[in-house]
């Protein structure tokens, strides 16, 4: 019985250390995008990125990219993309959080942003501060549905407050793990995002999306994928299509 007790306790002790073995609870990026504008000269943008998870995050057999969604996990989350240069300044910044109340199916986020872009001996000079707050509910594993405010204010006097919709539904298609994820404010800021991606295993997936936004105008189409070398470390591309621009993006991450 002693044997016997012992054993449990080892395998009691293995089955612990091994569901924790791959949490995180934070995560930090560093970004680089090259933008081919048609009527200037091109921008070098680069950006930081960070989440704090309030609690440690599981990843179980999940993709590594959607685990602290499937996991429900609260967070904090702060961004900075700046570019300077040959006249050209195109730069964001943003912070928000995410609140999945605790023992429910509710949700709960807020964010706040701020959109510049000068182009000297041009009229081009945007500047936009944008807010927002959703309430969503849950009701499957893997699926979020959430309605909320969006509000902006630009530089020239125009502000406005308009209601959105968001969606998002991680599942399986055929034999893989797949996201899909749509959004849309309207009103005086019409505004909509839609992407999807396809895991072709739990550290690898590709994807494709669509921006449009017709206070900052901007209208693109991307694709990209993401790879997870180790659970630790990540790297990810995009390249972006807008009407009178191209993108070239690249992302490491690191989790711990």
């Amino acid at each position: 019985m002693k044997k016997l007790a012992i054993a449990s306790a080892i395998a009691l002790s293995a089955i612990a250390v091994s569901g924790t073995a791959n949490a995180y609870q934070a995560e930090v990026g560093g970004s680089y995008t090259y933008t081919d504008w048609d009527d200037f000269d091109a921008t070098h943008q680069f950006g930081v990125d960070g989440t704090y998870y309030f609690n440690p995050v599981q990843t179980r057999n999940a993709p590594l990219n959607e685990a602290a969604f499937l996991d429900r996990a609260s967070n904090v989350k702060a961004h900075v993309n700046y570019a300077d240069n040959d006249g050209v300044k195109d730069s964001q910044y943003g912070a928000g959080v995410e609140y999945f109340v605790p023992g429910s199916d509710f949700y709960l986020s807020g964010n706040v942003g701020r959109d510049e872009l000068e182009v000297d001996n041009t009229n081009i000079d945007s500047k936009i501060t944008t807010y927002g707050a959703e309430v969503g509910y849950l009701p499957a594993p893997g699926l979020l549905l959430a309605v909320g405010l969006t509000g902006y204010d630009a530089k020239d006097g125009d502000d406005g407050v308009d209601p959105t919709v968001r969606a998002k539904y991680v599942t399986q298609v055929g034999q893989y793990d797949a996201n899909f994820e749509a959004y849309g404010a309207f009103g005086d800021l019409d505004e909509y995002k839609v992407r999807g991606d396809l895991y072709l295993d739990k550290t690898l997936s590709v994807g494709a999306d669509y921006y449009n936004n017709d206070l900052t105008e901007r209208d693109e189409f991307g694709i990209s994928a993401k790879k997870f070398l180790n659970q630790n470390v990540s790297v990810e591309g995009r390249v972006g299509f807008g009407d009178d621009y191209n993108t070239y993006g690249v992302r490491a991450g690191y989790r711990f």
